[in-house]
């Protein structure tokens, strides 16, 4: 069954083919309705997994059009939003195992065992990668992608290999992987048409000049991890070294849990600065200087099981106080938005498991795929930042009805909201819903719809067995 939410995902979508349309529907549903499933699970029987094959390795198909509705769909939800969205910028990488790796590309050189020589034995990994852009709301609900990017290499030489023959910092942006950081600012401006309301933000890998360069000629705004101690003021210091004489403004507190899972605080001295940044040695006839915020965020009295936290902020965005140093660090701590974003899409929908044997075929998948990710993602936010949303708006009745019955009696409500059925879907997926545990992830999300969908699927049949058997 196609839901509202389906339609509206590819409403703006046009393969150019009305049959192709209707395909791409009928999929996008089959894979939401069985999230993390396999393709002929997904698709039930034979002829409909084969329509699928048929459809990822159709010509007129591409990952750009299968996202063209979803993509409008986000556009929407922006404008329906109201003050800054943050645009979330990320790499990820998807691993294959195939006999002919050719057939997809490459993605880099993996250390594995010793030999008997002693040296560390090397294997090139085959696979893709991918680079998105998530547009969120400062509270953290995800509006959905405003670009994507799908592509492997080749021939992979390796990083370090060309920093021997060619100084990297000298080569034009064009010619480089990091043009990708460049088009995808540039598709989401284009896309959300109000380029002043986008904040970009990205990790230390976005520690381009160029970015700076585009953003201001484009009238956005940029939050970027720094990564690189660049030339300040009149070229003659650094931008570490005018920080090293801005006096703290306060000290910020946050809350965070670990690798294990262990909840963490820690106290952060805050500096910012407004200083001049130059561009690099060999590109400064090129570019110009930007006047840009530097904050930096260092944490005090760190414990010794585990690395200092020490976070270096760019932004072109205004830092005049306290206050809005805080902020822009809150903003950017969202960031792990869009690394739950792929590892949803990673281990939710397995990607990496798929037996399809090209890249084109491969992306064609994904993107497919990260529309119901995006979903899962939405789902898991939306009970944590707009409770009062009606029920409806998720679940449809047949699904209410089924988790309500789903339901232990100590939990049952008489006006049950979003969250109580949102947290009817997490137990499904293996939640206890304690009163100590955290809020639920997109993981028991995404497990209880799956389970739902064949809960669903197994009433529904009942019911028509039931009807033809008494009338």
């Amino acid at each position: 069954m196609v839901q509202d939410w389906v339609i509206q995902e590819i409403s703006g979508s046009d393969l150019g083919d009305e049959r192709l349309n209707r395909r791409l529907g009928t999929m996008l549903a089959a894979l939401a309705e069985r999230p993390g499933k396999s393709l002929p699970t997904a698709f039930q029987d034979w002829s409909a997994t084969k329509a699928a094959y048929r459809f990822f390795a159709n010509a007129n198909v591409s990952e750009d059009k299968i996202l063209e509705g979803h993509f409008s769909a986000t556009a929407q939800r922006f404008d329906a939003t109201a003050g800054p969205v943050l645009i979330l910028q990320d790499t990820t990488e998807f691993s294959f195992t195939r006999a002919s790796p050719e057939k997809i590309g490459f993605t880099k050189v993996s250390t594995g065992g010793r030999e008997k020589t002693g040296r560390f034995r090397l294997h090139t990994l085959c696979g893709l990668l991918m680079h998105a852009s998530l547009a969120v709301t400062p509270e953290g609900l995800p509006l959905g992608l405003t670009a994507a990017k799908f592509w492997s290499r080749s021939k992979f030489k390796g990083t370090a290999a060309l920093k021997r023959r060619i100084n990297p910092t000298r080569m034009p942006i064009e010619q480089k992987e990091s043009m990708r950081w460049l088009d995808n600012l540039r598709r989401s401006c284009d896309l959300t048409g109000a380029p002043e309301r986008c904040v970009h933000v990205g990790d230390r890998e976005s520690d381009i000049y160029e970015l700076y360069c585009l953003a201001n000629e484009l009238g956005t705004n940029f939050l970027v991890r720094s990564c690189v101690d660049r030339l300040a003021e009149d070229g003659n210091t650094t931008i570490a070294q005018v920080m090293a004489t801005t006096e703290p403004c306060g000290i910020h507190t946050i809350r965070f849990r670990d690798g294990k899972g262990k909840l963490q605080e820690a106290r952060l001295s805050i500096r910012y600065a407004t200083m001049t940044v130059c561009p690099p040695i060999g590109k400064q006839k090129k570019y110009k200087h930007q006047h840009l915020q530097v904050i930096h965020a260092q944490e005090v009295d760190p414990p010794g099981d585990r690395a200092a936290i020490m976070w270096k902020l760019l932004t072109n965005l205004p830092v005049s106080s306290y206050e809005d140093a805080v902020g822009k660090l809150e903003w950017y701590a969202l960031r792990w938005k869009i690394e739950t974003f792929f590892r949803t899409l990673k281990t939710g929908c397995k990607l990496e498991e798929l037996r399809l044997t090209t890249a084109g075929l491969l992306a064609n998948c994904i993107a497919l795929c990260c529309v119901v990710a995006w979903r899962i993602s939405w789902i898991t936010m939306l009970r944590r930042e707009l409770p009062g949303t009606s029920p409806s708006t998720v679940f449809t009745d047949v699904e209410r009805q089924i988790l309500e019955q789903f339901t232990p009696i100590r939990k049952l409500s008489t006006s049950p909201d979003l969250d109580f059925y949102i947290r009817a879907v997490a137990r499904l997926g293996g939640y206890l819903d304690r009163a100590s545990d955290a809020p639920p992830g997109t993981t028991v999300i995404w497990r209880g719809m799956s389970r739902l969908a064949d809960i669903v699927t197994g009433a529904l049949s009942y019911q028509i067995t039931e009807e033809k058997i008494y009338g």
